[in-house]
C-alpha cells in the first residue's frame, strides 16, 4: 500500500457512509436476487430449486496473518472458501453476505482494498453481494461470510451417499496451500529478526497462489454435468485430505483404502517440502486449504473420468469394518489418522 496516500478514519464516514462506499459498485447478476443491499433484508426467489447455505468466520491472528496476507487477497479468499462449500454440495452459488468487525487501526482505504478482493471474487464467480453487517472491534479484523446457492433436488450431493466399492477421486493437486503457508511463515520469521531482509519469494508463485488466492472448483461441477456423472458423496478439502476422508466415511458408514502413490502433488509442492525437510505426503494428508473437491463415484463411472486430467482416482471405499487405511508404497496398510489443521497457525 502506498503509505503517502491519504488515510481516512472510518469515523469520518460513519457506519452507513462506510457501507454505502463499500457497496456502491454492486450490480445484480442473478434472477433469484430480487432485492440486494439497501433494505432491511435481501429478498431471494429460488422458485422450485433447493437452497444451499454455508457460513464461515475468519479471525485475524487465527485464520490469517496480515503481516503477509494482502487485504485484497484476503477479501477474495474469504468469498472463495465459502463458494467452495456450495460447490461441494453439487450446487451453484448465487449470493453472498459479508459481515465484519473492524478496529480503528484500519483506514477506509484499507477496507477499500479488502472489498476490491470481495468484489473481484463476486465477479469471477458471478455471485451477488446482497447484505451483511459492520461493527467495531477492539482486536483487529473478523470476517463472516455466508454463501447461498441453488440446485435441482436431484443434483444435490451430500457426504452420506458413498457405498463400498465406490472409487475415491480428487480434483487438482494437494499440499500446495500448506507449503505456501510454510514459506510465508518462514519469511515472516526472518523479517521479524531483520526488517531490512527482503523476502525470498521468487520462483514460488504456484504455492503462494494456492495459499493466498485459492480458487473454488466450480469448473468441476460443470465437468460432472458434461460427463454425465453425479458423485455419490462429496466434500471440499479445507482441513486436509485425511480429515475429509474421515468425514465421508463417518457420514456414509463405510471404510476406505487410500493409495499413497496416487495422491496428486505438484512439483513445486514437493520441491518446497524437500527444502523445508517436510514429507510432502504429510502436507497433502494433514495440510489444508487446497479447496479441491473429494468425491466418490460408482465403479462403472471410472471409464468416464479415467482420461480427464482434472481427476485422480486415489482409492476406493470399503465395508466399514475394514476401517480407513493408507496403503503405502512399501506395501503395508496403516490406519489413516485425521490430524486436520489449525488454519493460519
Amino acid at each position: 500500500m502506498n503509505k503517502e496516500r491519504k488515510q481516512t478514519n472510518i469515523s469520518e464516514l460513519g457506519e452507513f457512509g462506510l457501507i454505502d462506499r463499500l457497496t456502491k459498485a454492486i450490480t445484480i447478476k442473478n434472477e433469484s436476487t430480487v432485492i440486494g443491499v439497501g433494505d432491511d433484508a435481501a429478498i431471494l426467489d429460488f422458485k422450485e430449486k433447493q437452497v444451499v447455505v454455508s457460513s464461515d468466520l475468519l479471525t485475524e491472528g487465527v485464520h490469517f496473518n496480515l503481516m503477509y496476507v494482502p487485504l485484497k487477497h484476503l477479501g477474495y479468499k474469504a468469498v472463495v472458501v465459502n463458494l467452495s462449500d456450495i460447490f461441494a454440495m453439487n450446487a451453484i452459488p448465487k449470493q453472498v453476505t459479508v459481515s465484519m468487525a473492524v478496529s480503528s487501526k484500519f483506514s477506509v482505504e484499507a477496507l477499500d482494498e479488502l472489498y476490491e478482493g470481495i468484489h473481484l471474487a463476486c465477479e469471477q464467480y458471478k455471485v451477488d453481494l446482497v447484505g451483511g453487517d459492520t461493527t467495531s472491534s477492539l482486536t483487529g479484523l473478523t470476517l463472516s461470510i455466508t454463501a447461498i446457492g441453488e440446485a435441482e433436488k436431484d443434483d444435490i450431493v451430500m457426504r452420506s451417499g458413498a457405498k463400498p466399492n465406490d472409487i475415491l477421486c480428487v480434483s487438482g493437486d494437494l499440499g500446495g496451500a500448506y507449503m505456501g503457508l510454510q514459506l510465508l511463515e518462514r519469511e515472516n520469521e526472518v523479517f521479524k529478526v531483520n526488517e531490512n531482509m527482503q523476502p525470498k519469494l521468487d520462483g514460488y508463485d504456484y504455492i503462494l497462489e494456492r495459499q493466498l488466492k485459492p480458487e473454488a472448483r466450480g469448473d468441476i461441477i460443470a465437468a460432472f454435468k458434461r460427463l454425465g456423472i453425479k458423485p455419490t458423496s462429496m466434500i471440499d478439502i479445507s482441513d486436509g485430505l485425511s480429515s475429509e476422508i474421515m468425514h465421508l466415511c463417518k457420514n456414509s458408514g463405510v471404510g476406505c483404502s487410500l493409495f499413497e502413490d496416487k495422491v496428486p502433488m505438484d512439483y513445486h509442492t514437493k520441491q518446497m517440502a524437500e527444502e523445508l525437510n517436510i514429507n510432502p505426503l504429510v502436507a497433502a494428508l494433514n495440510g489444508g486449504e487446497d479447496y479441491e473437491l473429494l468425491f466418490t463415484l460408482p465403479l462403472e463411472d471410472y471409464e468416464k473420468i479415467k482420461n480427464d486430467p482434472d481427476f485422480t482416482v486415489i482409492g476406493h471405499m470399503t465395508e466399514a469394518g475394514e476401517g480407513v487405511n493408507l496403503q503405502t508404497t512399501g506395501g503395508s496398510s496403516i490406519p489413516l489418522e485425521a490430524q486436520g489443521w489449525n488454519h493460519g497457525k
